[in-house]
């Protein structure tokens, strides 16, 4: 049973890190999901409190998956129309991949302010460039708290288990 739940984490975790990178995956959810499964299984090898910076991880996680794009649409010049012209782009380019996720983001902000806001076409595209921009950013940020939950995870169960 030992060897499953730790077959079972290691394979969440690992989907949850692919699935910082590749849309529909939900990334840090898994390892956090990963994490608080192998608790409930494994309860000697984790504690709550860990389970809880874990959390706290995630929650910093998905604050730069929504903030990122539309901070970057913000910083860039883009109003509240590039900023949620940025998010429903994004909304809808997860469903098909990478790189229409990150084309979605940018004609998003691009149309809506285009289109809704009346600016000139060089705002539009500046508004666009910045929600791309804010797009790669929160990626890295992340994949570093996706690699920062595992290495809480395995500080903690490591030293538990040496």
């Amino acid at each position: 049973m030992e060897i499953f739940v730790w077959t079972l984490t290691a394979l969440l975790f690992l989907v949850g890190l692919l699935g910082v990178i590749v849309p529909l995956l939900p990334g840090t959810a898994l390892i956090l999901f990963g994490a608080i499964l192998h608790k409930l299984l494994l309860p000697e090898t984790l504690t709550w409190g860990t389970v809880s910076w874990i959390a706290a991880i995630f929650v910093i996680s998905v604050l730069a998956d929504f903030g990122g794009v539309i901070l970057g649409a913000r910083l860039f010049g883009g109003g509240k129309w590039g900023m949620a012209g940025a998010g429903t782009g994004a909304f809808v380019g997860m469903f098909f991949s990478l790189p229409a996720l990150i084309l979605g983001t940018i004609f998003g902000a691009v149309a809506a302010e285009k289109l809704i806001a009346k600016k000139s076409g060089r705002d539009s595209l500046l508004a666009g460039a910045g929600a791309a921009t804010g797009f790669l950013l929160s990626t890295v940020v992340r994949i570093v708290c996706a690699i920062g939950m595992i290495a809480v995870f395995l500080a903690v169960t490591l030293r538990t288990i040496g």
